[in-house]
């Protein structure tokens, strides 16, 4: 039989399981929105603790007559043992509570106070008047979310991206000279070097690399020391940029204090403008793991200029069939990075008066997304990218017979004869040179000189 203890609130006692270290607070959400198995995200829990023992230090440096060294030590051990991911049954509860997330950042105010007096050895915390000193939920919240969001960027999704394109230089280096046919509207068009056409695919990676660089300095301005609706009651004044310092020691990120606070509780647009980035890189990604796929089909019945890593059988009634399911996965994440891009546009759309009430669920959505990417991306990198090689044979095959190389002549005999030479050829299955020389355009000695498909890139 699971055993209990009495915790107490404003709104009276509560039974709480007896080795759990959360309280009253917690424990009401926990009953309160029995709804879905989404939790709030790890990140948000790490960064709440990040931000708990920075405001306890700052606070102690500000109010050391209330923030004793004694009490803030025991806040800051707490918080490392959370930070480490040492207490992760203590966060139950759901994203879908209140919108201000007002019982996370109780749940993790309870959690360090019981914690903090279990590690002293005495009743030391309050989880209201020490653990969350100078702070509110609508400021906390929004702080711990930029935190996790930017350390997600920052992180991991970027040097992730740096993997990939990595990866991407080495293949341009190793096809260097590989000419291939071109494609555009899905129908052929002029050459184009191998290297050129992946070169395109690391210039789309670094492009968004660049984008999500600029959207971190939006991440990186904090909320904390608006506390309730902007105006800082409760807080010393200037709380905020004590806190900022101490985040900027705890992580190595450049965060500062947002000096609107107004804007910082009420505007969720630096979190949706850095999704915007995550979301462009969604599109890339759609795109490169659709050009991959399209160039590797077959094998003989497709295009078959590329083959990829074979990882798994791809069917269960086709013997030796195997599919680009690599590719299936990044196109998959793309989709629900997209979905989760539209999420966040709605909730950010929805702020009310002081304060934005839809920040747990876009910070779930977009820390999904940022795991997404990052798994993703390195996933797809190692098994599919990296094993990339190139048919020459039939990438030469498909170049010569190509009957847009005939744009290689517009200087020679123009466009509209060029077009007779193109159509006779398709229409009789002849080869660019016959169909030139049979309409009487150029001569063999004239048509060998200039045409060279090779040189055409």
């Amino acid at each position: 039989m699971e055993k209990y203890r009495i915790e107490r609130d404003s709104m009276g006692e509560m039974k709480v399981p007896a080795e759990r270290y959360w309280g009253a607070q917690t424990q009401r959400s926990y009953q309160n929105f029995p709804i879905g198995w989404e939790k709030m995200p790890a990140e948000i829990i790490r960064a709440f603790a990040l931000l708990k023992k920075a405001a306890a230090q700052a606070n102690h440096e500000l109010k050391p007559e209330k923030m004793t060294e004694e009490k803030c030590a025991a806040i800051a051990k707490a918080c490392d043992e959370i930070i480490q991911g040492e207490l992760p049954r203590e966060f139950p509860l759901v994203v879908w509570q209140t919108g201000s997330g007002t019982q996370s950042n109780m749940n993790v105010n309870e959690v360090v106070a019981n914690r903090g007096n279990a590690i002293a050895g005495e009743k030391l915390l309050h989880p209201n008047d020490d653990v969350n000193m100078s702070q509110s939920s609508n400021d906390t919240f929004p702080t711990a979310m930029h935190i996790a969001c930017a350390i997600a960027v920052h992180d991991e999704l970027i040097p992730a991206i740096d993997v990939l394109i990595s990866t991407l230089k080495r293949l341009e280096k190793e096809n260097a000279g590989i000419v291939k046919s071109g494609r555009t509207h899905l129908q052929d068009a002029v050459p184009i070097a191998f290297s050129q056409e992946i070169s395109g695919w690391r210039g789309m990676l670094e492009a968004d690399r660049e984008q999500l660089i600029k959207a971190l300095d939006g991440l990186y301005m904090l909320a904390i020391g608006g506390t309730a609706v902007g105006t800082g009651l409760n807080a010393p004044e200037g709380f905020g940029d004590p806190v900022a310092a101490k985040l900027r020691e705890a992580t190595g990120l450049p965060f500062v204090s947002n000096p609107n606070k107004f804007h910082a509780l009420t505007s969720l647009d630096r979190v949706i403008f850095a999704h915007g980035a995550m979301k462009a890189l969604a599109a890339d990604l759609m795109k490169i793991a659709n050009d991959i796929r399209w160039l590797a089909s077959g094998p003989r019945c497709g295009i078959g200029e590329i083959t990829i890593p074979e990882n798994e059988p791809g069917s269960s009634i086709m013997p030796g069939k195997v599919n680009p399911t690599q590719c299936e996965s990044i196109t998959m994440i793309a989709v629900q990075v997209m979905g989760n891009d539209t999420t966040i546009g709605m909730a950010a759309s929805q702020g009310n008066f002081q304060l934005n009430v839809f920040l747990p669920v876009t910070a779930y959505n977009f820390l999904q997304s940022a795991r997404l990417l990052t798994d993703g991306i390195l996933s797809f990198n190692e098994r599919c990218v990296s094993g990339i090689r190139a048919n020459k044979e039939k990438m030469s095959e498909n170049l010569h017979r190509s009957l847009m190389l005939v744009t290689s002549l517009n200087p020679y005999i123009g466009y509209d004869n060029s077009a007779k030479v193109a159509k006779k050829a398709y229409k009789e299955n002849l080869s660019l040179k016959e169909a030139c020389l049979q309409l009487g355009f150029m001569s063999e000695e004239e048509f060998d000189r200039v045409f060279h498909p090779e040189e055409l890139v």
